[in-house]
């Protein structure tokens, strides 16, 4: 059932009113990326499990699969159910048109991301959208999240190195962090730190002196994408900071198919496989979403209606 223009504008309102109190008590919402029914049992799972709070978020490819009504209509359901306390983030939305659409299917967090859909997009451009993005919002109150430009990787599992010189070149800096707040008017920003998008064959190295400067230079939220395979000491770090949103895809996508790949091979005659899914692939979703909830101090920390 759709949800009123209230009840949107409610929702967002305890979104906004939540992210405040993250950054003031230093814990971070983890944002799981949902996949299917599956994913989000195991996100439900591991909040209720931790007594935490949780987004869940799909990008281009899980809206044009399940729908943008869909996605918040599951969650509700989920939510009612369960009585966990759950928001939807829209994920490297690669459009203005696709942003609004989002925003008036009642997501409480929207990502404008104009570079990722093109990398060749300019200043003016990134800008131009965001500023759009974050006017029309004000509809509902969404939180608004965009960069100023392309972040890399994606949510595969990537055999090559990690080359740390060339990423370096696209981190974010405090002063082109404030220029492009201060331009956009946007109310999370996300942070290019040595954050990747995907699994890599070595862990993640985060510059936690650089998020510091940023953290000193901003006064808006900021979040960390590509949080997959990062050493946990580093979101511990960064929530201390002040992050207070991280991304999880590659993590739990690996740890589904492994366990998908596992259980068909163990049982071969079982051919009803949503019967797997539910007793093996579910639960060690939720154990990856468990960790990073303790490694982003969240545990303990939901608010329920």
């Amino acid at each position: 059932m759709a949800l009123t223009l209230d009840q949107i504008r409610a929702n967002c309102a305890q979104a906004r009113k939540r992210m405040a109190q993250a950054r003031a008590e230093h814990w971070a919402f983890g944002a799981f990326n949902l996949d299917d029914e599956a994913t989000l049992k195991a996100v439900v799972g591991a909040a209720v499990a931790k007594n935490a709070p949780v987004l869940v978020e799909v990008s281009q490819g899980e809206v044009d699969d399940i729908g943008l009504d869909n996605v918040r209509d599951l969650v509700d359901n989920f939510k009612a159910q369960f009585g966990v306390e759950i928001y939807v983030n829209l994920d490297h939305s690669p459009s203005v048109e696709a942003a609004k659409a989002g925003i008036e299917a009642g997501f409480e967090f929207i990502h404008i991301d104009i570079s990722q859909a093109n990398h060749d997009a300019s200043d003016e451009d990134i800008i131009n959208a965001t500023r759009e993005v974050v006017e029309y919002a004000k509809l509902t109150g969404a939180l608004v999240e965009s960069e100023p430009h392309y972040f890399g990787g994606s949510s595969n599992v990537h055999t090559e190195d990690i080359d740390y010189e060339e990423i370096k070149k696209t981190f974010s800096t405090p002063e082109g962090a404030k220029a492009f707040v201060e331009a956009t008017g946007i109310d999370t920003f996300a942070a290019a730190i040595g954050n990747l998008h995907g699994k890599y064959p070595v862990p993640k190295v985060l510059d936690l002196e650089l998020l510091q400067r940023i953290r000193d230079a901003i006064d808006c939220n900021i979040s960390l994408h590509g949080g997959s395979d990062t050493p946990g000491h580093y979101f511990r770090d960064a929530v201390r900071i002040g992050v207070t949103k991280v991304n999880i895809n590659s993590d739990m996508r690996y740890a589904y198919r492994t366990t998908l790949e596992k259980i068909l091979t163990d049982n071969p005659n079982e051919y009803s496989v949503s019967k797997l899914i539910s007793k093996d692939v579910v639960a060690a979703v939720q154990a990856v979403v468990e960790s990073k909830i303790d490694d982003f101090n969240s545990s303990g920390k939901a608010v329920l209606n």
